[in-house]
């Protein structure tokens, strides 16, 4: 239907239709969980809070027999972090959840109940092991700060992250734990411990290569990769 509206001259000017004011246009809602997905997210932390809480609890009782082991203090401390950050997580819009990478990231997730957090020998002082577990634990921290939401113990698609540390490594969190866990050897040193530890290392290879499967679906990521070539090693992988 057209109007006309007088103009300060007195002649009729014809104006458009009258229609409604334009609506702004918002993003659409993210689909809800189904039954399926909401039963996996809640299962998986329950799990994680109670793989968590059982190695906590044992690494405390030994901390508290002998306070001076800073380093395994430091173990845990960087466990816990893990811990809130997995249960805080967002629901990513992807996830592996083949069978094979569902085992190797829970092995890899769940390390630390085969460790031997007993006394073991010191290839470095406390003090020094201690001071390469701080390094780790900010470079956790800077990238955890990074990613916010973003984390998981699965593999998954929950958005690039090119910010903080992650302008210089791809997975800077797991070179994190690298520096970390490694301070913690050094001065709890036993076979067994270098044995889960290597095996450890060698699944969080596996568990990066699984997730950036995913992630390279994203045209971002691919970007991204063309511009930060390593993983979470620098100079090797």
């Amino acid at each position: 239907m057209k109007s006309k509206i007088p103009s300060p001259a007195g002649q009729a000017v014809v104006s458009g239709s009258l229609t409604e004011p334009p609506v702004r246009k918002t993003a659409p809602l993210a689909a809800p969980l189904t039954r399926d997905q909401l039963m996996g997210e809640i299962v998986m932390r329950l799990l994680a809070v109670l793989m968590y809480s059982t190695f906590v609890s044992s690494a405390l009782y030994q901390f508290h027999k002998d306070p001076s082991r800073i380093t395994l203090l430091l173990l845990v401390i960087s466990e816990l972090l893990a811990l809130g950050l997995a249960l805080c997580t967002r629901v990513p819009r992807e996830r592996d959840w083949n069978p094979v990478t569902v085992v190797i990231s829970l092995c890899a997730g769940f390390y630390f109940l085969a460790f031997r957090i007993e006394p073991g020998i010191h290839l470095l002082p406390e003090a020094v092991a201690a001071g390469l577990q701080i390094a780790g634990l900010v470079i956790q921290v800077s990238a955890k700060l990074s990613l916010r939401r973003s984390f998981g113990i699965l593999p998954a698609n929950r958005g690039v992250v090119e910010n903080g540390p992650y302008r210089f490594l791809r997975h800077p969190m797991y070179f994190g734990y690298f520096v970390n866990q490694a301070g913690f050897l050094l001065s709890n040193f036993g076979v067994r411990n270098l044995v889960v530890l290597l095996l450890l290392w060698a699944l969080q290879m596996f568990r990066v290569v699984r997730e950036e499967r995913l992630l390279v679906k994203d045209a971002r990521y691919r970007e991204y990769i063309a511009r930060v070539r390593y993983r979470f090693i620098p100079g090797v992988f």
